[in-house]
């Protein structure tokens, strides 16, 4: 009754009309299935200790939909692969490259997603010269960009990232042991990261990846093993432009161990529904501008109605046990 009662509180008191900003709210139309999927693994054809075949198993067998192989400057070919794990029309191994590029002794690594042909590294002048290099060669070969690992080796700074054009994805969570989400010793972590690029102007959507590595000793967290990070894309379906299409239009969640029962978000509000698990509790967070926590919620399902001053909403769900899903930023102004 006490839920109730707030959200009906917030429905009157929250009334003012916000006009969200056209191509970026998450829409849920009728017909559209949630995809499990991770867009950032590794495998013999560069630094991974299994082959893409066994890397693929892996995957399929523990509930993933889709999977993208992104080795280090290697575009594995996935057609085999696709006949082989997806001949029931359940799994999709969709082609990638982590493209990994230096500057000034600093690590410069971008995925392409379903790019048509391998990409080299592009060299530059300047961190944010290399960055928008390879992005830029991603998007001519068709593919899709996600930056990675920001904090990886303190290579790049929030001042850098928010210089970059054409990018619509950033990590805000890799399971590789060596990445330091959390920031540290003055450098922040990078959710810190993304709501300063979101205040800033700048529309971004967060992803989790487990930039697995180690299949032969997965449970141990010293090494970079696979189901640590990943995504949850809503898609109509199964079919790598369409997973990419709706990764590039906020149409999923992010995620360590969270699921979510669903997610909708309007041009009036946002509403988050958690799929619980009976050994533990919730706390379901409405962030806006500078990473403020405008709501929070202890139960599910949560709402939160936009003012319209808000500049920018998105939603997080912590669990009792250490795992969080990330839902997408929606822009809001008057």
């Amino acid at each position: 009754m006490r839920r109730v009662l707030l959200i009906a509180l917030l429905s009157v008191t929250l009334a003012i009309a916000a006009r969200v900003t056209p191509g970026t709210i998450p829409q849920t139309p009728a017909g559209l299935r949630w995809f499990k999927g991770n867009t950032h693994t590794h495998t013999t054809e560069s630094d991974g200790d299994s082959t893409p075949d066994v890397v693929a198993r892996w995957y399929r067998d523990h509930g993933y939909q889709f999977l993208v192989l992104s080795d280090h400057n290697v575009l594995t070919s996935v057609d085999a692969l696709n006949a082989v794990n997806g001949k029931d029309g359940n799994f999709l191994l969709i082609r990638g490259e982590e493209v990994s590029d230096r500057f000034d002794g600093k690590p410069v690594h971008i995925n392409g997603l379903d790019v048509a042909e391998k990409v080299d590294p592009q060299k530059g002048t300047s961190l944010v010269d290399v960055l928008q290099r390879n992005i830029d060669a991603i998007r001519q070969v068709r593919g899709v960009p996600h930056i990675n690992h920001p904090n990886f080796g303190w290579a790049l700074s929030t001042a850098e990232l928010q210089g970059i054009r054409n990018n619509r994805l950033l990590e805000i969570y890799n399971g590789h042991p060596h990445v330091n989400n959390l920031g540290g010793g003055g450098v922040p972590g990078l959710e810190q990261v993304w709501d300063a690029i979101l205040s800033s102007g700048t529309l971004l959507y967060g992803i989790a990846v487990d930039d697995a590595h180690n299949f032969k000793d997965p449970g141990n967290p010293a090494v970079a093993g696979p189901g640590r990070g990943w995504v949850v894309v809503r898609a109509d379906r199964l079919e790598a432009r369409s997973i990419l299409e709706a990764l590039e239009s906020g149409q999923f969640y992010a995620s360590t161990g969270v699921e979510l029962a669903d997610y909708t978000a309007t041009g009036r509000a946002i509403r988050v529904d958690v799929r619980k698990d009976a050994w533990a509790k919730y706390r379901i967070q409405f962030i806006g501008k500078a990473g403020r926590v405008l709501h929070e919620a202890l139960d599910s399902p949560a709402e939160y109605v936009f003012r319209g001053d808000e500049g920018y909403v998105r939603a997080k769900v912590l669990e009792s046990n250490g795992r969080i899903a990330w839902m997408q930023p929606v822009i809001v102004s008057r």
